[in-house]
């Protein structure tokens, strides 16, 4: 007669072996799907653990196996919607690889970045995605290489090459915003950005720049901030004074942008009636702002899921870990919050339609 084990403690591979009568390599081999096993005793194994309510030991398990299954994300605050799609996108992929995420937030802080590596590192983590919100040292980067674990960023990608990365194209999404402004007839505008550091940020604000060099317009005034709601309301604070020029703003994402929006209630300035803005990154919220955000859109669910995709594939290949570069294209989303300045024919329309287009991903 089977014996029913009514213990609280958690079943074990032992207690397996002693219901199957066999011994507990042929349990473990049985349940890996291990050789030496033949169909019938790997089956009835399978009946005793399941009837068992056995559960594998994965910590046990990545001691011999060298792997955890485990996957560590580090995104700078999981409260911006974008981070929010691009976790989603990265946890999906992950779990149909049968993968945990473990999700790390750095609050924008260099320092708690690091502190988040090591402890991932320590949890003996399979890989890591991380969106670092800071330049890394050289010292820095030499102790992650030699860690040994496959590591893909969500942006710097033209700084750390040895180093996987994917990321929207930043820089083409900054000409778009900056043509389309400037064919609506603004030519006084301003630009609110996150920390001067922030790879995805920057590149984006030298695409913005670069589309009024090459038209020949006033350079727009830059303000550099922190990347959140209250750094997007701090900011366009300054620049909507009582002797404020500027006719449009571009934000460097939709978080910032909220905040603008904020800061020019407030003040009484319509939108876009007496004021454009323009943000980045396409998040859900940007379609029911008042009124609906004018936006950059770039396939944040498909960059966590590339992240995912990729630390598999280097984790496939014994340590190899060759870097891969992918950059994937963005496009404007035209809603209402931008309005052509009285007077503008808007004579190169076409141009910025064009560079609106989508465009396949590139691989670096």
């Amino acid at each position: 007669m089977p014996v029913t084990i009514n213990n609280p403690m958690p079943v074990t591979i032992k207690d397996v072996a002693r219901e199957s009568g066999v011994n507990t390599s042929t349990v473990s081999r049985a349940l890996n799907n291990g050789y030496g096993v033949n169909d019938k005793t790997r089956k009835h194994v399978m009946e005793v653990a399941s009837r068992l309510n056995y559960r594998t030991n994965q910590v046990a398990r990545g001691l011999v196996t060298g792997r955890t299954q485990t996957i560590g994300l580090v995104v700078s605050d999981i409260r911006n919607p974008f981070f929010a799609e691009v976790a989603r996108g990265a946890e999906d992929a992950a779990y149909r690889a049968g993968r945990d995420v473990v999700l790390c937030n750095s609050d924008l802080k260099a320092e708690k970045q690091m502190d988040y590596f090591h402890s991932l590192l320590a949890k003996r983590v399979d890989g890591i995605v991380v969106n670092s919100v800071a330049a890394l040292s050289r010292d820095q980067q030499d102790q992650l290489w030699a860690a040994g674990v496959p590591i893909v960023l969500l942006n710097r990608s033209s700084v750390y090459r040895r180093f996987s990365s994917v990321l929207g194209d930043n820089l083409q999404g900054g000409e778009i915003a900056g043509n389309y402004l400037i064919d609506l007839g603004h030519t006084q505008v301003g630009h609110i950005t996150g920390p001067r550091a922030h790879g995805n940020l920057t590149d984006r604000a030298k695409g913005f720049l670069k589309a009024f060099h090459d038209r020949d317009l006033p350079e727009p005034e830059v303000i550099c901030g922190e990347h959140t709601f209250a750094g997007g309301y701090e900011s366009a604070s300054q620049l909507l004074g009582p002797d404020r020029k500027i006719t449009a703003i571009f934000a460097g994402n939709d978080v910032l942008a909220f905040g603008c929006i904020r800061a020019a209630i407030e003040k009484g300035i319509r939108i876009p009636d007496d004021l454009s803005i323009i943000g980045f990154d396409n998040v859900e919220m940007s379609q029911i702002t008042n009124p609906p955000l004018t936006t950059i859109d770039q396939p944040k669910y498909e960059i966590g899921k590339a992240a995912i995709e990729m630390l598999l594939n280097m984790m496939a290949k014994d340590g190899i870990r060759e870097p891969e570069h992918r950059v994937i294209g963005v496009r404007l989303i035209e809603r209402q919050s931008c309005r052509r300045v009285s007077g503008s024919a808007g004579p190169n329309r076409k141009a910025a339609k064009h560079l609106a287009a989508d465009r396949p991903a590139q691989a670096g």
